[in-house]
């Protein structure tokens, strides 16, 4: 079991080393830092439980939010603020709110909300480096946001969400034993 979690491991960073790191300002040095940070601590906290399910649907989440931004990128021509190609939608933005999202989903608000956090940082880093456009970042994360939230499942104990309906706004509260 922990070789197939340490392969899964390296799928998922394999999705991510790829990712350009350019010599610029600190914002985005950190920017960058994040973008590898995130999904590795969202992968080492599943090896570190032992949690072989968590990490399929954490490479399931990772392989969708990446498959539809590439898949996008490729197809909508749009310059990025800087005069490069292949703007919309933001790959970093992506893998980071889908590695959030696991984290929030999965482990509980605990990790969620610094990992929310971080990933708010890396998507702020990407616009102010004129790399992408606001509406790039929030495609992005949206993205990646909406790839765990249908992949994941809570790992065990009381999990906190919202719930609604076209009725009705609630928050949701969930035990797994």
């Amino acid at each position: 079991m922990f070789r197939i979690k340490i392969i899964l491991s390296v799928i998922l960073l394999s999705f991510i080393i790829h990712l350009p790191v350019h010599a610029g300002d600190d914002i985005e040095k950190v920017g960058e830092v994040f973008t590898f940070l995130l999904p590795a601590t969202a992968a080492g906290l599943t090896v570190y439980n032992k949690d072989t399910r968590g990490m399929i649907q954490l490479g399931e989440s990772a392989v969708l939010a990446l498959g539809v931004s590439y898949a996008l990128k490729y197809t909508i021509d749009e310059t990025r603020p800087n005069g490069e190609d292949h703007s919309f939608p933001s790959n970093h933005a992506s893998i980071v709110f889908a590695s959030a999202e696991f984290m929030r989903k999965h482990y509980g608000w605990e990790y969620g909300i610094p990992a929310y956090l971080a990933a708010s940082f890396v998507a702020y880093s990407r616009v102010e480096a004129e790399q992408h456009y606001t509406h790039d970042v929030l495609a992005g994360a949206a993205i990646g946001i909406l790839s765990s939230y249908f992949f994941t499942e809570p790992y065990k104990n009381l999990q906190v969400s919202l719930d609604y309906d076209h009725d009705y706004y609630g928050i949701l509260l969930s035990w797994a034993f």
